[in-house]
């Protein structure tokens, strides 16, 4: 059978995973400090797992409602208008979904048709073109800068933005770079969206975990922005449950409907003991969700004045765990430092091309990781910078 010729153009198209590759490859060196995963080195509060131990104690194993259960949506619809002040209906305006990968992708599958283009700043998290070409589009990045701290720009957008363009797909707090934008910063975007009557999905999965007193603001709560926003969140970085799949969409009725009808046959329904986990999480757990922040804030600051010290250029990140250095200095490409750190040095960070074509010359580094490993890692750097610049 010559499978190759079987497969679908649309999917050998796609690049794998550069985070993954990369990972790969780390995971065949011994003894590596790894600073290149997303994810929380915390367990899930313990309330949270009590809460599904007792589900599974009640014999709770069944299938839930298709949009999840509807105690988690009321509790995620109170969550949403206690923190970001926006009103969703949960008996129809929430889906509760497989992570915010299954929400994307499903609400992609619903919006796009054969032509139509998303505009995706870059660098950006590297599902978002992909789930827009799987779906038929065009993925069109716009490159963002580091002197505007790779924030997304109106002038950018004006020279990207086509009779064609659908979508533009926004994450803040960014991954990989932790930049942020302030709804002053957002205001120009949400009218320019307006005027060309764009649809906007924003991933806010990060919105928990901002420093510095700065206030994060979802995009539906800006003036007229809940009518043409679909919003991604989930339970995976706050409250560090990325192995229980947990996510869910907030989005007006008339949008939400045809992306449940697709959520519908390919999904059935969210893990129900995750789902318990997740009412749990949002009623119970303000204070481990503030202690975990309070915790990667130290990080955050031990890192940046390390990289600080290093003498590699890197603006203060203000959410999310990642920090985005530019490494130019040594001679060598993102990949190329990548390759030789983890070989030279045993430390594990994700070139910065792994999220697109403007994070050339960049390397993203979580500080999801023990201070002990921060610390340490930094020390090998600081030695490995030293060893190749120019």
């Amino acid at each position: 059978m010559d499978w190759d010729s079987k497969i679908a153009s649309n999917v050998k198209q796609i690049k794998p995973s550069g985070i993954r590759k990369f990972f790969d490859i780390a995971a065949q060196v011994k003894g590596v400090l790894s600073l290149s995963i997303g994810e929380p080195d915390f367990a899930a509060p313990d309330k949270v797992l009590d809460a599904m131990k007792k589900s599974l104690d009640d014999k709770e194993t069944s299938y839930t409602a298709n949009s999840g259960m509807l105690e988690l949506r009321e509790e995620i619809a109170k969550y949403f208008k206690k923190h970001y002040k926006v009103d969703y209906d949960p008996n129809d305006e929430i889906l509760v979904t497989v992570g915010v990968s299954e929400g994307l992708a499903m609400s992609l599958l619903a919006l796009t048709e054969p032509g139509d283009e998303v505009v995706i700043p870059d660098p950006a998290y590297v599902a978002y073109p992909a789930a827009v070409e799987l779906a038929g589009g065009k993925a069109v990045p716009i490159p963002t800068y580091p002197k505007d701290d790779f924030k997304v720009t109106v002038e950018a957008l004006e020279k990207v933005v086509t009779p064609k363009t659908k979508a533009l797909v926004l994450g803040y707090p960014n991954n990989p770079t932790g930049t942020m934008m302030t709804a002053e910063e957002l205001m120009p975007i949400a009218k320019f969206v307006k005027e060309h009557d764009l649809i906007v999905l924003t991933d806010e999965i990060y919105c928990e975990l901002v420093y510095n007193g700065v206030k994060f603001t979802s995009f539906a709560a800006l003036p007229d922005m809940r009518e043409r926003t679909i919003v991604f969140n989930g339970f995976s970085k706050a409250w560090a449950m990325t192995g229980m799949r947990l996510g869910y969409i907030c989005a007006p009725r008339e949008a939400l409907a045809p992306i449940l009808k697709l959520h519908q046959y390919a999904i059935m329904c969210a893990n129900t003991q995750a789902q318990f986990g997740g009412i749990t999480a949002l009623k119970d757990c303000d204070a481990e969700v503030e202690s975990m922040r309070q915790e990667y804030d130290r990080r955050r600051k031990v890192i940046y004045k390390g990289l600080c010290d290093m003498g590699l250029p890197v603006f203060e990140p203000r959410g999310a765990f990642y920090i985005f250095p530019d490494i130019r200095c040594t001679g060598l490409t993102s990949a190329e430092f990548c390759e030789k750190l983890v070989q030279e040095e045993k430390v594990a960070v994700v070139p910065g091309t792994a999220f697109g074509d403007s994070g050339e010359g960049f390397v993203r580094i979580s500080y999801a990781a023990s201070m002990e490993t921060i610390q340490e890692a930094i020390k090998r750097m600081s030695k490995f910078v030293d060893k190749y610049r120019k």
